[in-house]
Parts: C-alpha cells; sequence; structure tokens
C-alpha cells in the first residue's frame, strides 16, 4: 500500500511541471509574431475590449475589459497566438 502511494506520488512530482507549464513565450524573432491586431480582432470577437496590447519577451501581454466590466490581464505567445496559463508569463 505504501509502495503505491509512494510510486503515485513520485510520479506527480516528476510529472508536475510538464502539466503545469500552460505554454510558453516565443522565443523566434520578432519578424515572425503574428501581428497584436491579428489577436486584437480575435478578442473583440469573443467580446472583449482591449485596452493594451504589450510584447514582454515573445509574448503579448493583453489588458482588456470583459462583458461584465471587469479588467482582464492575459498572455498570448506572440508567434502562435497561444494563451497561456500564466497572465505574466512574459515578465518572467
Amino acid at each position: 500500500m505504501y509502495r503505491t502511494l509512494i510510486l503515485a506520488a513520485l510520479a506527480g512530482v516528476i510529472a508536475g511541471p510538464a502539466f503545469a507549464a500552460g505554454g510558453s513565450c516565443s522565443t523566434a524573432p520578432k519578424s515572425q509574431f503574428k501581428p497584436k491586431a491579428t489577436l486584437e480582432a480575435q478578442l473583440t470577437g469573443e467580446g472583449l475590449t482591449v485596452r493594451q496590447i504589450k510584447v514582454e519577451k515573445g509574448c503579448y501581454e493583453v489588458y482588456a475589459v470583459d462583458k461584465a466590466g471587469k479588467k482582464v490581464n492575459m498572455a498570448y505567445n506572440a508567434e502562435t497566438l497561444e494563451k497561456l496559463d500564466n497572465a505574466e508569463a512574459g515578465e518572467n
């Protein structure tokens, strides 16, 4: 019983960082980044009002307001426009 529990815990510790990553910022040159306007159009289509999009180390950091008027902060890979789990990804 303990052996199974220990093996399961060990597997969780080893696999944890891989599942927690949630994407990462681009390492490609800026010439390969998708245009900010493309991301802004995508977010506007989702009902967000975009206030600002900044480039932060291969990520687009987005400051917007949702339909309920709540401020939101999100990060996207600048090359793929993949949404990242960590809204502060480009600042790390």
